[in-house]
C-alpha cells in the first residue's frame, strides 16, 4: 500500500519518516515553508536513536498526484479544525480502475478529539479511526521531533463507527514494522474518548506553559470531572487512564535525549507557531457540546475552549498568561 500522509507535521511526519525508514511506499502532504523545506532539503526525523534525512516526495494540492491507486491509503494527519477542507480536497478525486477517493479508498484520521471520523463519513465510505499516543513536535519547517522509546508511539485503530477488517489489520502490520505499535481494535472510539478526556489538559497548557504545576493539575482535574459527567450523562463508554497506561505499558517512555527544552503538546505547538488556529472546539467544546445537549453543566470547559480560542485569534504566545490567572477566570465562571 502507498500512504499519502495529509498534513506532515508533528504526527504525520513522524508517522510517514516511520513508514518510509521501512521500506514503505509513502507520500507526504504539506504548504508553506514546510512543504519547501521537505522538498529541497528532505525531511529531518529527530529520534532517540539518531537524526535521519529522508527524501519522501511531497505534495502540496492533491491533482500534483494526478490520479489516484487503487492500493492507496490516505491517512489523515491534520488538526480535526483542518479535517473537513482536507477531506473535501481529496474526496472527489479519480482512482485508477475506476471510482473517486470518497467511495473506494480508506482514509485513516489521527486526531485528537472524536469528531473527525464523522466529518469524513460524510464523504467517504471507508473510514478509520486511530487513538494516537505519540509524543512529537513539529515547530521549525522541514524538522520533526519525535521522543517516544522503545517504541516510537501507539496508534490504536479500528473502523468506524465499529468494528476490524483485513485493512485495518494490514495497515497496523505496516506501522508495527515501522517501530510504531498498533493494536486493532473494535472499539477504537471508546480509546479516542479516553484519549479525549486527556486532551482536556491541552488548553491548559496552550496558555499557561508546559503542564506541571499543581495549580495546572488542579483546573485539570475539575474539567476532567465535568468531561466524565458529560459522556456518562451522554450513555459514552470510555477506556480509563489505568487501562490506557496498561495498554503501553513499559514500551514507549518520553526520555530526553538532545538536550533541548521539552515543548509542549498539539495545541501548545500550534499556539508557538501562531497558525491562528487551535484545537480547542472539538476537545473541551466537545465536552460543552454534550454538556448543553444531555443537560449537564460544564463551566471550566467552557472556559478552556473560550481563553484557548482567544489566544489563538489574538496571537499570543503559548504560555502567556499565569496558572493563577487562569484558574481566577475558571473560578468566575463556575
Amino acid at each position: 500500500m502507498r500512504y499519502i500522509i495529509i498534513g506532515a507535521g508533528a504526527i504525520g511526519g513522524t508517522v510517514g519518516g516511520r513508514l518510509f525508514e521501512a521500506g514503505h511506499d509513502v507520500v507526504l502532504v504539506a504548504r508553506g515553508a514546510h512543504k519547501d523545506a521537505v522538498r529541497e532539503h528532505g525531511l529531518r526525523l529527530v529520534t532517540p536513536d539518531g537524526n535521519r534525512v529522508h527524501r519522501i516526495p511531497v505534495v502540496e494540492h492533491p491533482a500534483e498526484l494526478g490520479e489516484l491507486r487503487p492500493d492507496d491509503v490516505l491517512f489523515l494527519a491534520v488538526k480535526t479544525q483542518d479535517a473537513e477542507a482536507a477531506l473535501g480536497a481529496w474526496a472527489g478525486r479519480p482512482v485508477a480502475g475506476g471510482g473517486t477517493a470518497g467511495e473506494v479508498l480508506p482514509v485513516v484520521c489521527a486526531q485528537n478529539g472524536v469528531d473527525s471520523e464523522r466529518i469524513a463519513l460524510r464523504r467517504f465510505r471507508r473510514v478509520y479511526g486511530v487513538c494516537v499516543w505519540l509524543p512529537a513536535t513539529h515547530n521549525e519547517p522541514g524538522v520533526v521531533t519525535t521522543a517516544g522509546v522503545p517504541y516510537t508511539g501507539m496508534l490504536h485503530i479500528g473502523v468506524y463507527p465499529g468494528g476490524v477488517d483485513d485493512t485495518a489489520v494490514r495497515i497496523a502490520a505496516d506501522l508495527e514494522k515501522s517501530n510504531i505499535l498498533a493494536p486493532v481494535v473494535a472499539d477504537v472510539m471508546r480509546w479516542k474518548y479516553g484519549k479525549l478526556l486527556a486532551n482536556l489538559a491541552n488548553a491548559i497548557e496552550a496558555t499557561t506553559g508546559l503542564f506541571v504545576s499543581e495549580g495546572a493539575r488542579a483546573v485539570y482535574a475539575r474539567a476532567r470531572a465535568e468531561g466524565e459527567a458529560a459522556l456518562t450523562a451522554a450513555g459514552i463508554a470510555w477506556a480509563g487512564e489505568e487501562e490506557q497506561r496498561e495498554a503501553r505499558g513499559d514500551r514507549i517512555r518520553f526520555d530526553p535525549f538532545d538536550g533541548s527544552e521539552r515543548g509542549g503538546g498539539s495545541s501548545w505547538q500550534s499556539l508557538n507557531r501562531g497558525t491562528g488556529r487551535i484545537e480547542a472546539d472539538y476537545l473541551n467544546g466537545e465536552i460543552a457540546l454534550l454538556g448543553r445537549l444531555h443537560g449537564v453543566a460544564t463551566p471550566v470547559n467552557d472556559v478552556l475552549q473560550r481563553v484557548a480560542n482567544d489566544f489563538a485569534r489574538e496571537g499570543r504566545p503559548a504560555g502567556g498568561m499565569t496558572v493563577e490567572e487562569l484558574a481566577a477566570v475558571v473560578d468566575r465562571a463556575g
